[in-house]
């Protein structure tokens, strides 16, 4: 990698329930197109965490980044995107808090009708989603046997990181993209919608599920380019 990569620098953050590997169709795509991009593998332990992680790989970056979070993710990007080497922010169908906000406080009053994420209650302090209902909820366009794989490979996802505020905003000064999925069963579309417009993000709808950066990676990627040229 090289300050005089011929597109840009991405950084790609995955949310809770799941790791890194969900980005490889994102990843291949801006690969093939010429862009350096690096996976977070944050542990979803704490918001802390996972924003030191996050900006650890910023770190390691050789330019200007833009940095992508998906669901939870959304929320790291929210903090960690303070970093001056990011100048811009892309939102896949994610949490898009304010000040003091969490991931608790915006899940705390869905919208009427909205469907009930089947998450269990905490054990040991770790959440997951009830695997009988995680294709549905999660992944309800992804062949069966891949939402299967994924509900039996989740990773805990930390209650403290649940509950972690943001204590700066970095939409408030970065520029700010949102992918809505309008087939979400995790995060409602209209709850989406509302982030977006708070944000000041520049939108675009895509058909697909909570999974959708992995069963739509090129409308994924050509938003993240989209970004990264601008």
């Amino acid at each position: 990698m090289n300050d005089t990569a011929p597109r840009g620098n991405v950084v790609l953050v995955h949310g809770g329930f799941v790791d890194g590997s969900g980005w490889q169709g994102v990843y291949d795509a801006l690969k093939a197109d010429g862009y350096n991009v690096a996976v977070v593998q944050n542990p979803t332990l704490s918001l802390e965490g996972d924003v030191a992680a996050t900006q650890q790989v910023i770190d390691g970056m050789p330019g200007p980044v833009t940095l992508v979070g998906h669901s939870y993710g959304g929320v790291v990007i929210t903090e960690a995107g303070n970093h001056p080497k990011v100048n811009a922010l892309v939102y896949i169908a994610a949490f898009a808090p304010d000040k003091g906000e969490s991931v608790s406080t915006l899940i705390a009053d869905p919208p009427p009708g909205a469907p009930v994420p089947p998450i269990l209650p905490p054990n040991q302090g770790f959440l997951f989603l009830d695997r009988d209902k995680f294709a549905e909820s999660f992944a309800g366009d992804l062949p069966i046997a891949q939402a299967e794989f994924m509900a039996d490979s989740q990773v805990p996802w930390g209650v403290e990181a649940l509950g972690g505020t943001v204590s700066q905003p970095a939409w408030r000064t970065k520029r700010a993209w949102y992918l809505i999925a309008t087939d979400d069963r995790m995060i409602p579309p209209p709850a989406q919608h509302a982030m977006s417009e708070r944000i000041g993000a520049q939108v675009v709808e895509v058909a697909g599920s909570h999974s959708v950066y992995v069963s739509q990676p090129d409308a994924v990627a050509d938003l993240i380019r989209q970004a990264a040229r601008a």
